[in-house]
């Protein structure tokens, strides 16, 4: 265990609950825009989030999406997908709604 997490244990136990609940909602909105599954890499995609352990860009499956492509058609387009993927990618794009659409409309063209 490192240190920085032992220290921490140390001082949670002498918080009062309402002291730990001001904790956890800091730490909630400090990784509220992480996406587990999507990540963001210069030089794949150009940059646009993808689907871990593929360079599918969650854009691209959400164009297909309002194209009228079901979730199991996508699925078996992309033999790498998982369900779990796609419904990060759902998450993904609510809270990046904007990014999600300047893409589709600049990959229109």
């Amino acid at each position: 265990m490192s240190i920085a997490i032992q220290e921490s244990e140390a001082l949670l136990s002498r918080l009062t609950r309402a002291e730990k609940a001001q904790l956890l909602q800091w730490i909630a909105q400090d990784l509220g825009d992480a996406f587990p599954g999507i990540e963001a890499q210069p030089g794949v995609a150009g940059g646009a989030a993808c689907i871990v352990r593929t360079r599918i860009p969650v854009w691209v499956l959400e164009q297909a999406r309002r194209l009228g492509t079901s979730e199991a058609n996508l699925l078996l387009a992309y033999p790498s997908l998982r369900a779990e993927d796609l419904a990060n990618a759902w998450g993904y794009v609510r809270s990046h709604r904007n990014e999600i659409s300047q893409l589709i409309a600049e990959n229109e063209d």
